[in-house]
């Protein structure tokens, strides 16, 4: 489906994504694929909260673009992890994104408590990952409440797989995720968020969906809908932001967005 944007958001778009990347001083591996990597920027504090932060790109693209915001949110504090994972039109899709998800949020803090955060689609594979507590035990992807992050922020995060497949945002990027329109419904028990709440109405895990009131590039529908599901979830609408100002570094959204992982990191936080 063809979408029009503004001349306002078409400049905030290009303007975010053309940064230069910011390469980690530090990169490992959580797992053996090639893809099954992470980018380390250490805080100058070595007891310094971690913060996995999930890219977006509808699943299809790298993280690069979100390497000069994963190094703003060390410099502001954040031990930040940024992983690279499988993706849809390559290696990745279901269930591949979905396995390399589990298993770097599994790895990664080696039991030390951290923060989830994505964006856009990142955004959607952080409420997923915080609500896997809610998936069948027998279900591989599955983790007791132990294993769950501290708390999830997903920024102007996709919560419902089906109205985006509906809406068709980025060309079938929804379907393309899933494996097809035959394959879509019976696996959004799974791996849809908003699917996921139902029959109980909340993750468990502490819970902040936080979009720009100009996002153009999300129906906002998609934030709205996941906050009246989830009873504890917390909705915070920035005014005067769009889509990608999220994760501009310089912007006052940017230290919005850093102002709530400092409030998600602490200890006894609302």
């Amino acid at each position: 489906m063809s979408r029009a944007y503004s001349a306002a958001a078409a400049e905030e778009e290009r303007r975010v994504l053309s940064l230069k990347p910011v390469l980690a001083p530090f990169h490992h591996k959580y797992g053996p694929h090639p893809h099954q990597v992470y980018d380390l920027w250490p805080a100058r504090e070595q007891d310094a909260p971690l913060v996995i932060l999930l890219h977006g790109g509808y699943w299809r693209y790298d993280r690069m673009h979100l390497t000069p915001f994963a190094a703003r949110l060390a410099a502001d504090g954040f031990t930040t992890v940024l992983p690279g994972f499988r993706r849809s039109g390559g290696a990745g899709g279901y269930p591949a994104t979905f396995d390399d998800i589990a298993l770097a949020v599994d790895t990664i803090p080696a039991g030390r408590p951290f923060v989830l955060a994505g964006h856009c689609s990142g955004g959607h594979l952080a409420l997923w990952a915080g609500a896997r507590g809610l998936l069948p035990p027998d279900c591989p992807w599955y983790t007791p409440g132990p294993g769950l992050p501290t708390a999830v922020l997903g920024l102007a995060p996709i919560t419902d797989l089906a109205a985006t497949i509906r809406a068709d945002l980025s060309d079938g990027a929804g379907l393309e995720l899933l494996g097809g329109a035959d394959k879509a419904e019976r696996r959004f028990p799974l791996v849809d968020p908003l699917t996921m709440l139902r029959g109980t109405g909340t993750t468990g895990v502490p819970t902040v969906v936080l979009y720009g009131a100009e996002d153009e590039e999300i129906p906002q529908a998609q934030f709205t809908d996941y906050a009246a599901a989830h009873r504890d979830a917390e909705l915070i609408s920035l005014p005067g932001t769009g889509h990608y100002t999220l994760i501009e570094p310089g912007s006052d959204a940017a230290a919005a967005v850093a102002g709530v992982l400092a409030r998600l990191s602490r200890p006894g936080r609302p």
